[in-house]
């Protein structure tokens, strides 16, 4: 019986740059299960085990690393964090390890995603170039980008273009099922609610 394959580095990109111009406030921030929800969100990224963990700042930095828990993580500060989640992908894209081959997508603003989530999607990706979560009420977040999409990821410009990407290169996608509802993101101060409610009846 042959060996098996050994599972290609993988890096784990959290993006936490967002001005948080819906709250008024940073949301990475946000008290959430006794620290912050980049916190939470973070706690969800080391239980994947990467090989690499990237975390991409931008609004509220100073703050962000004064409270945040960023031991691990290579952090980059995305500058241009106001032109959309793109930048913050670019300037993730070039911090990634020499050997990274997989790169996995997370937002920093959905604590709803789990461990066994992200699993779901390594495995399921098998060797495509591109995979994404399919949920019962669509698709979503995390994803999952194979080396031979890196360039095009630096290239991207905006806040959904990742997900024109994968329309573009629909041949190329794999989608993971996923069951449950799409995560929720926290944009405005009814979604901190709802996911300070779902955290605690979790």
């Amino acid at each position: 019986m042959p060996a098996p394959a050994e599972a290609p580095f993988t890096a784990g990109v959290v993006l936490a740059a967002g001005g948080s111009q819906r709250l008024g406030r940073p949301k990475q921030l946000l008290p959430f299960r006794g620290a912050t929800l980049l916190d939470a969100v973070l706690g969800v990224a080391r239980g994947c085990r990467f090989d690499q963990l990237v975390v991409a700042l931008g609004g509220a930095h100073r703050a962000v690393r004064d409270r945040v828990d960023l031991r691990g993580a290579d952090v980059v500060l995305n500058e241009a964090y106001g032109t959309g989640c793109s930048s913050s992908i670019a300037a993730a894209v070039g911090a990634l390890d020499p050997r990274c081959e997989v790169l996995v997508l997370l937002l920093g603003d959905q604590p709803g995603v789990t461990p066994e989530i992200v699993a779901a999607l390594r495995a399921g990706r098998g060797d495509a170039p591109l995979a994404v979560c399919r949920y019962d009420d669509g698709r979503g977040h995390p994803l999952a980008f194979a080396r031979s999409t890196f360039a095009a990821l630096t290239r991207l410009h905006g806040d959904k273009a990742v997900w024109r990407l994968l329309d573009e290169r629909a041949a190329e996608v794999v989608e993971v099922r996923v069951p449950g509802p799409v995560p929720a993101d926290v944009d405005t101060w009814d979604d901190y609610r709802a996911a300070l409610a779902a955290a605690g009846a979790a």
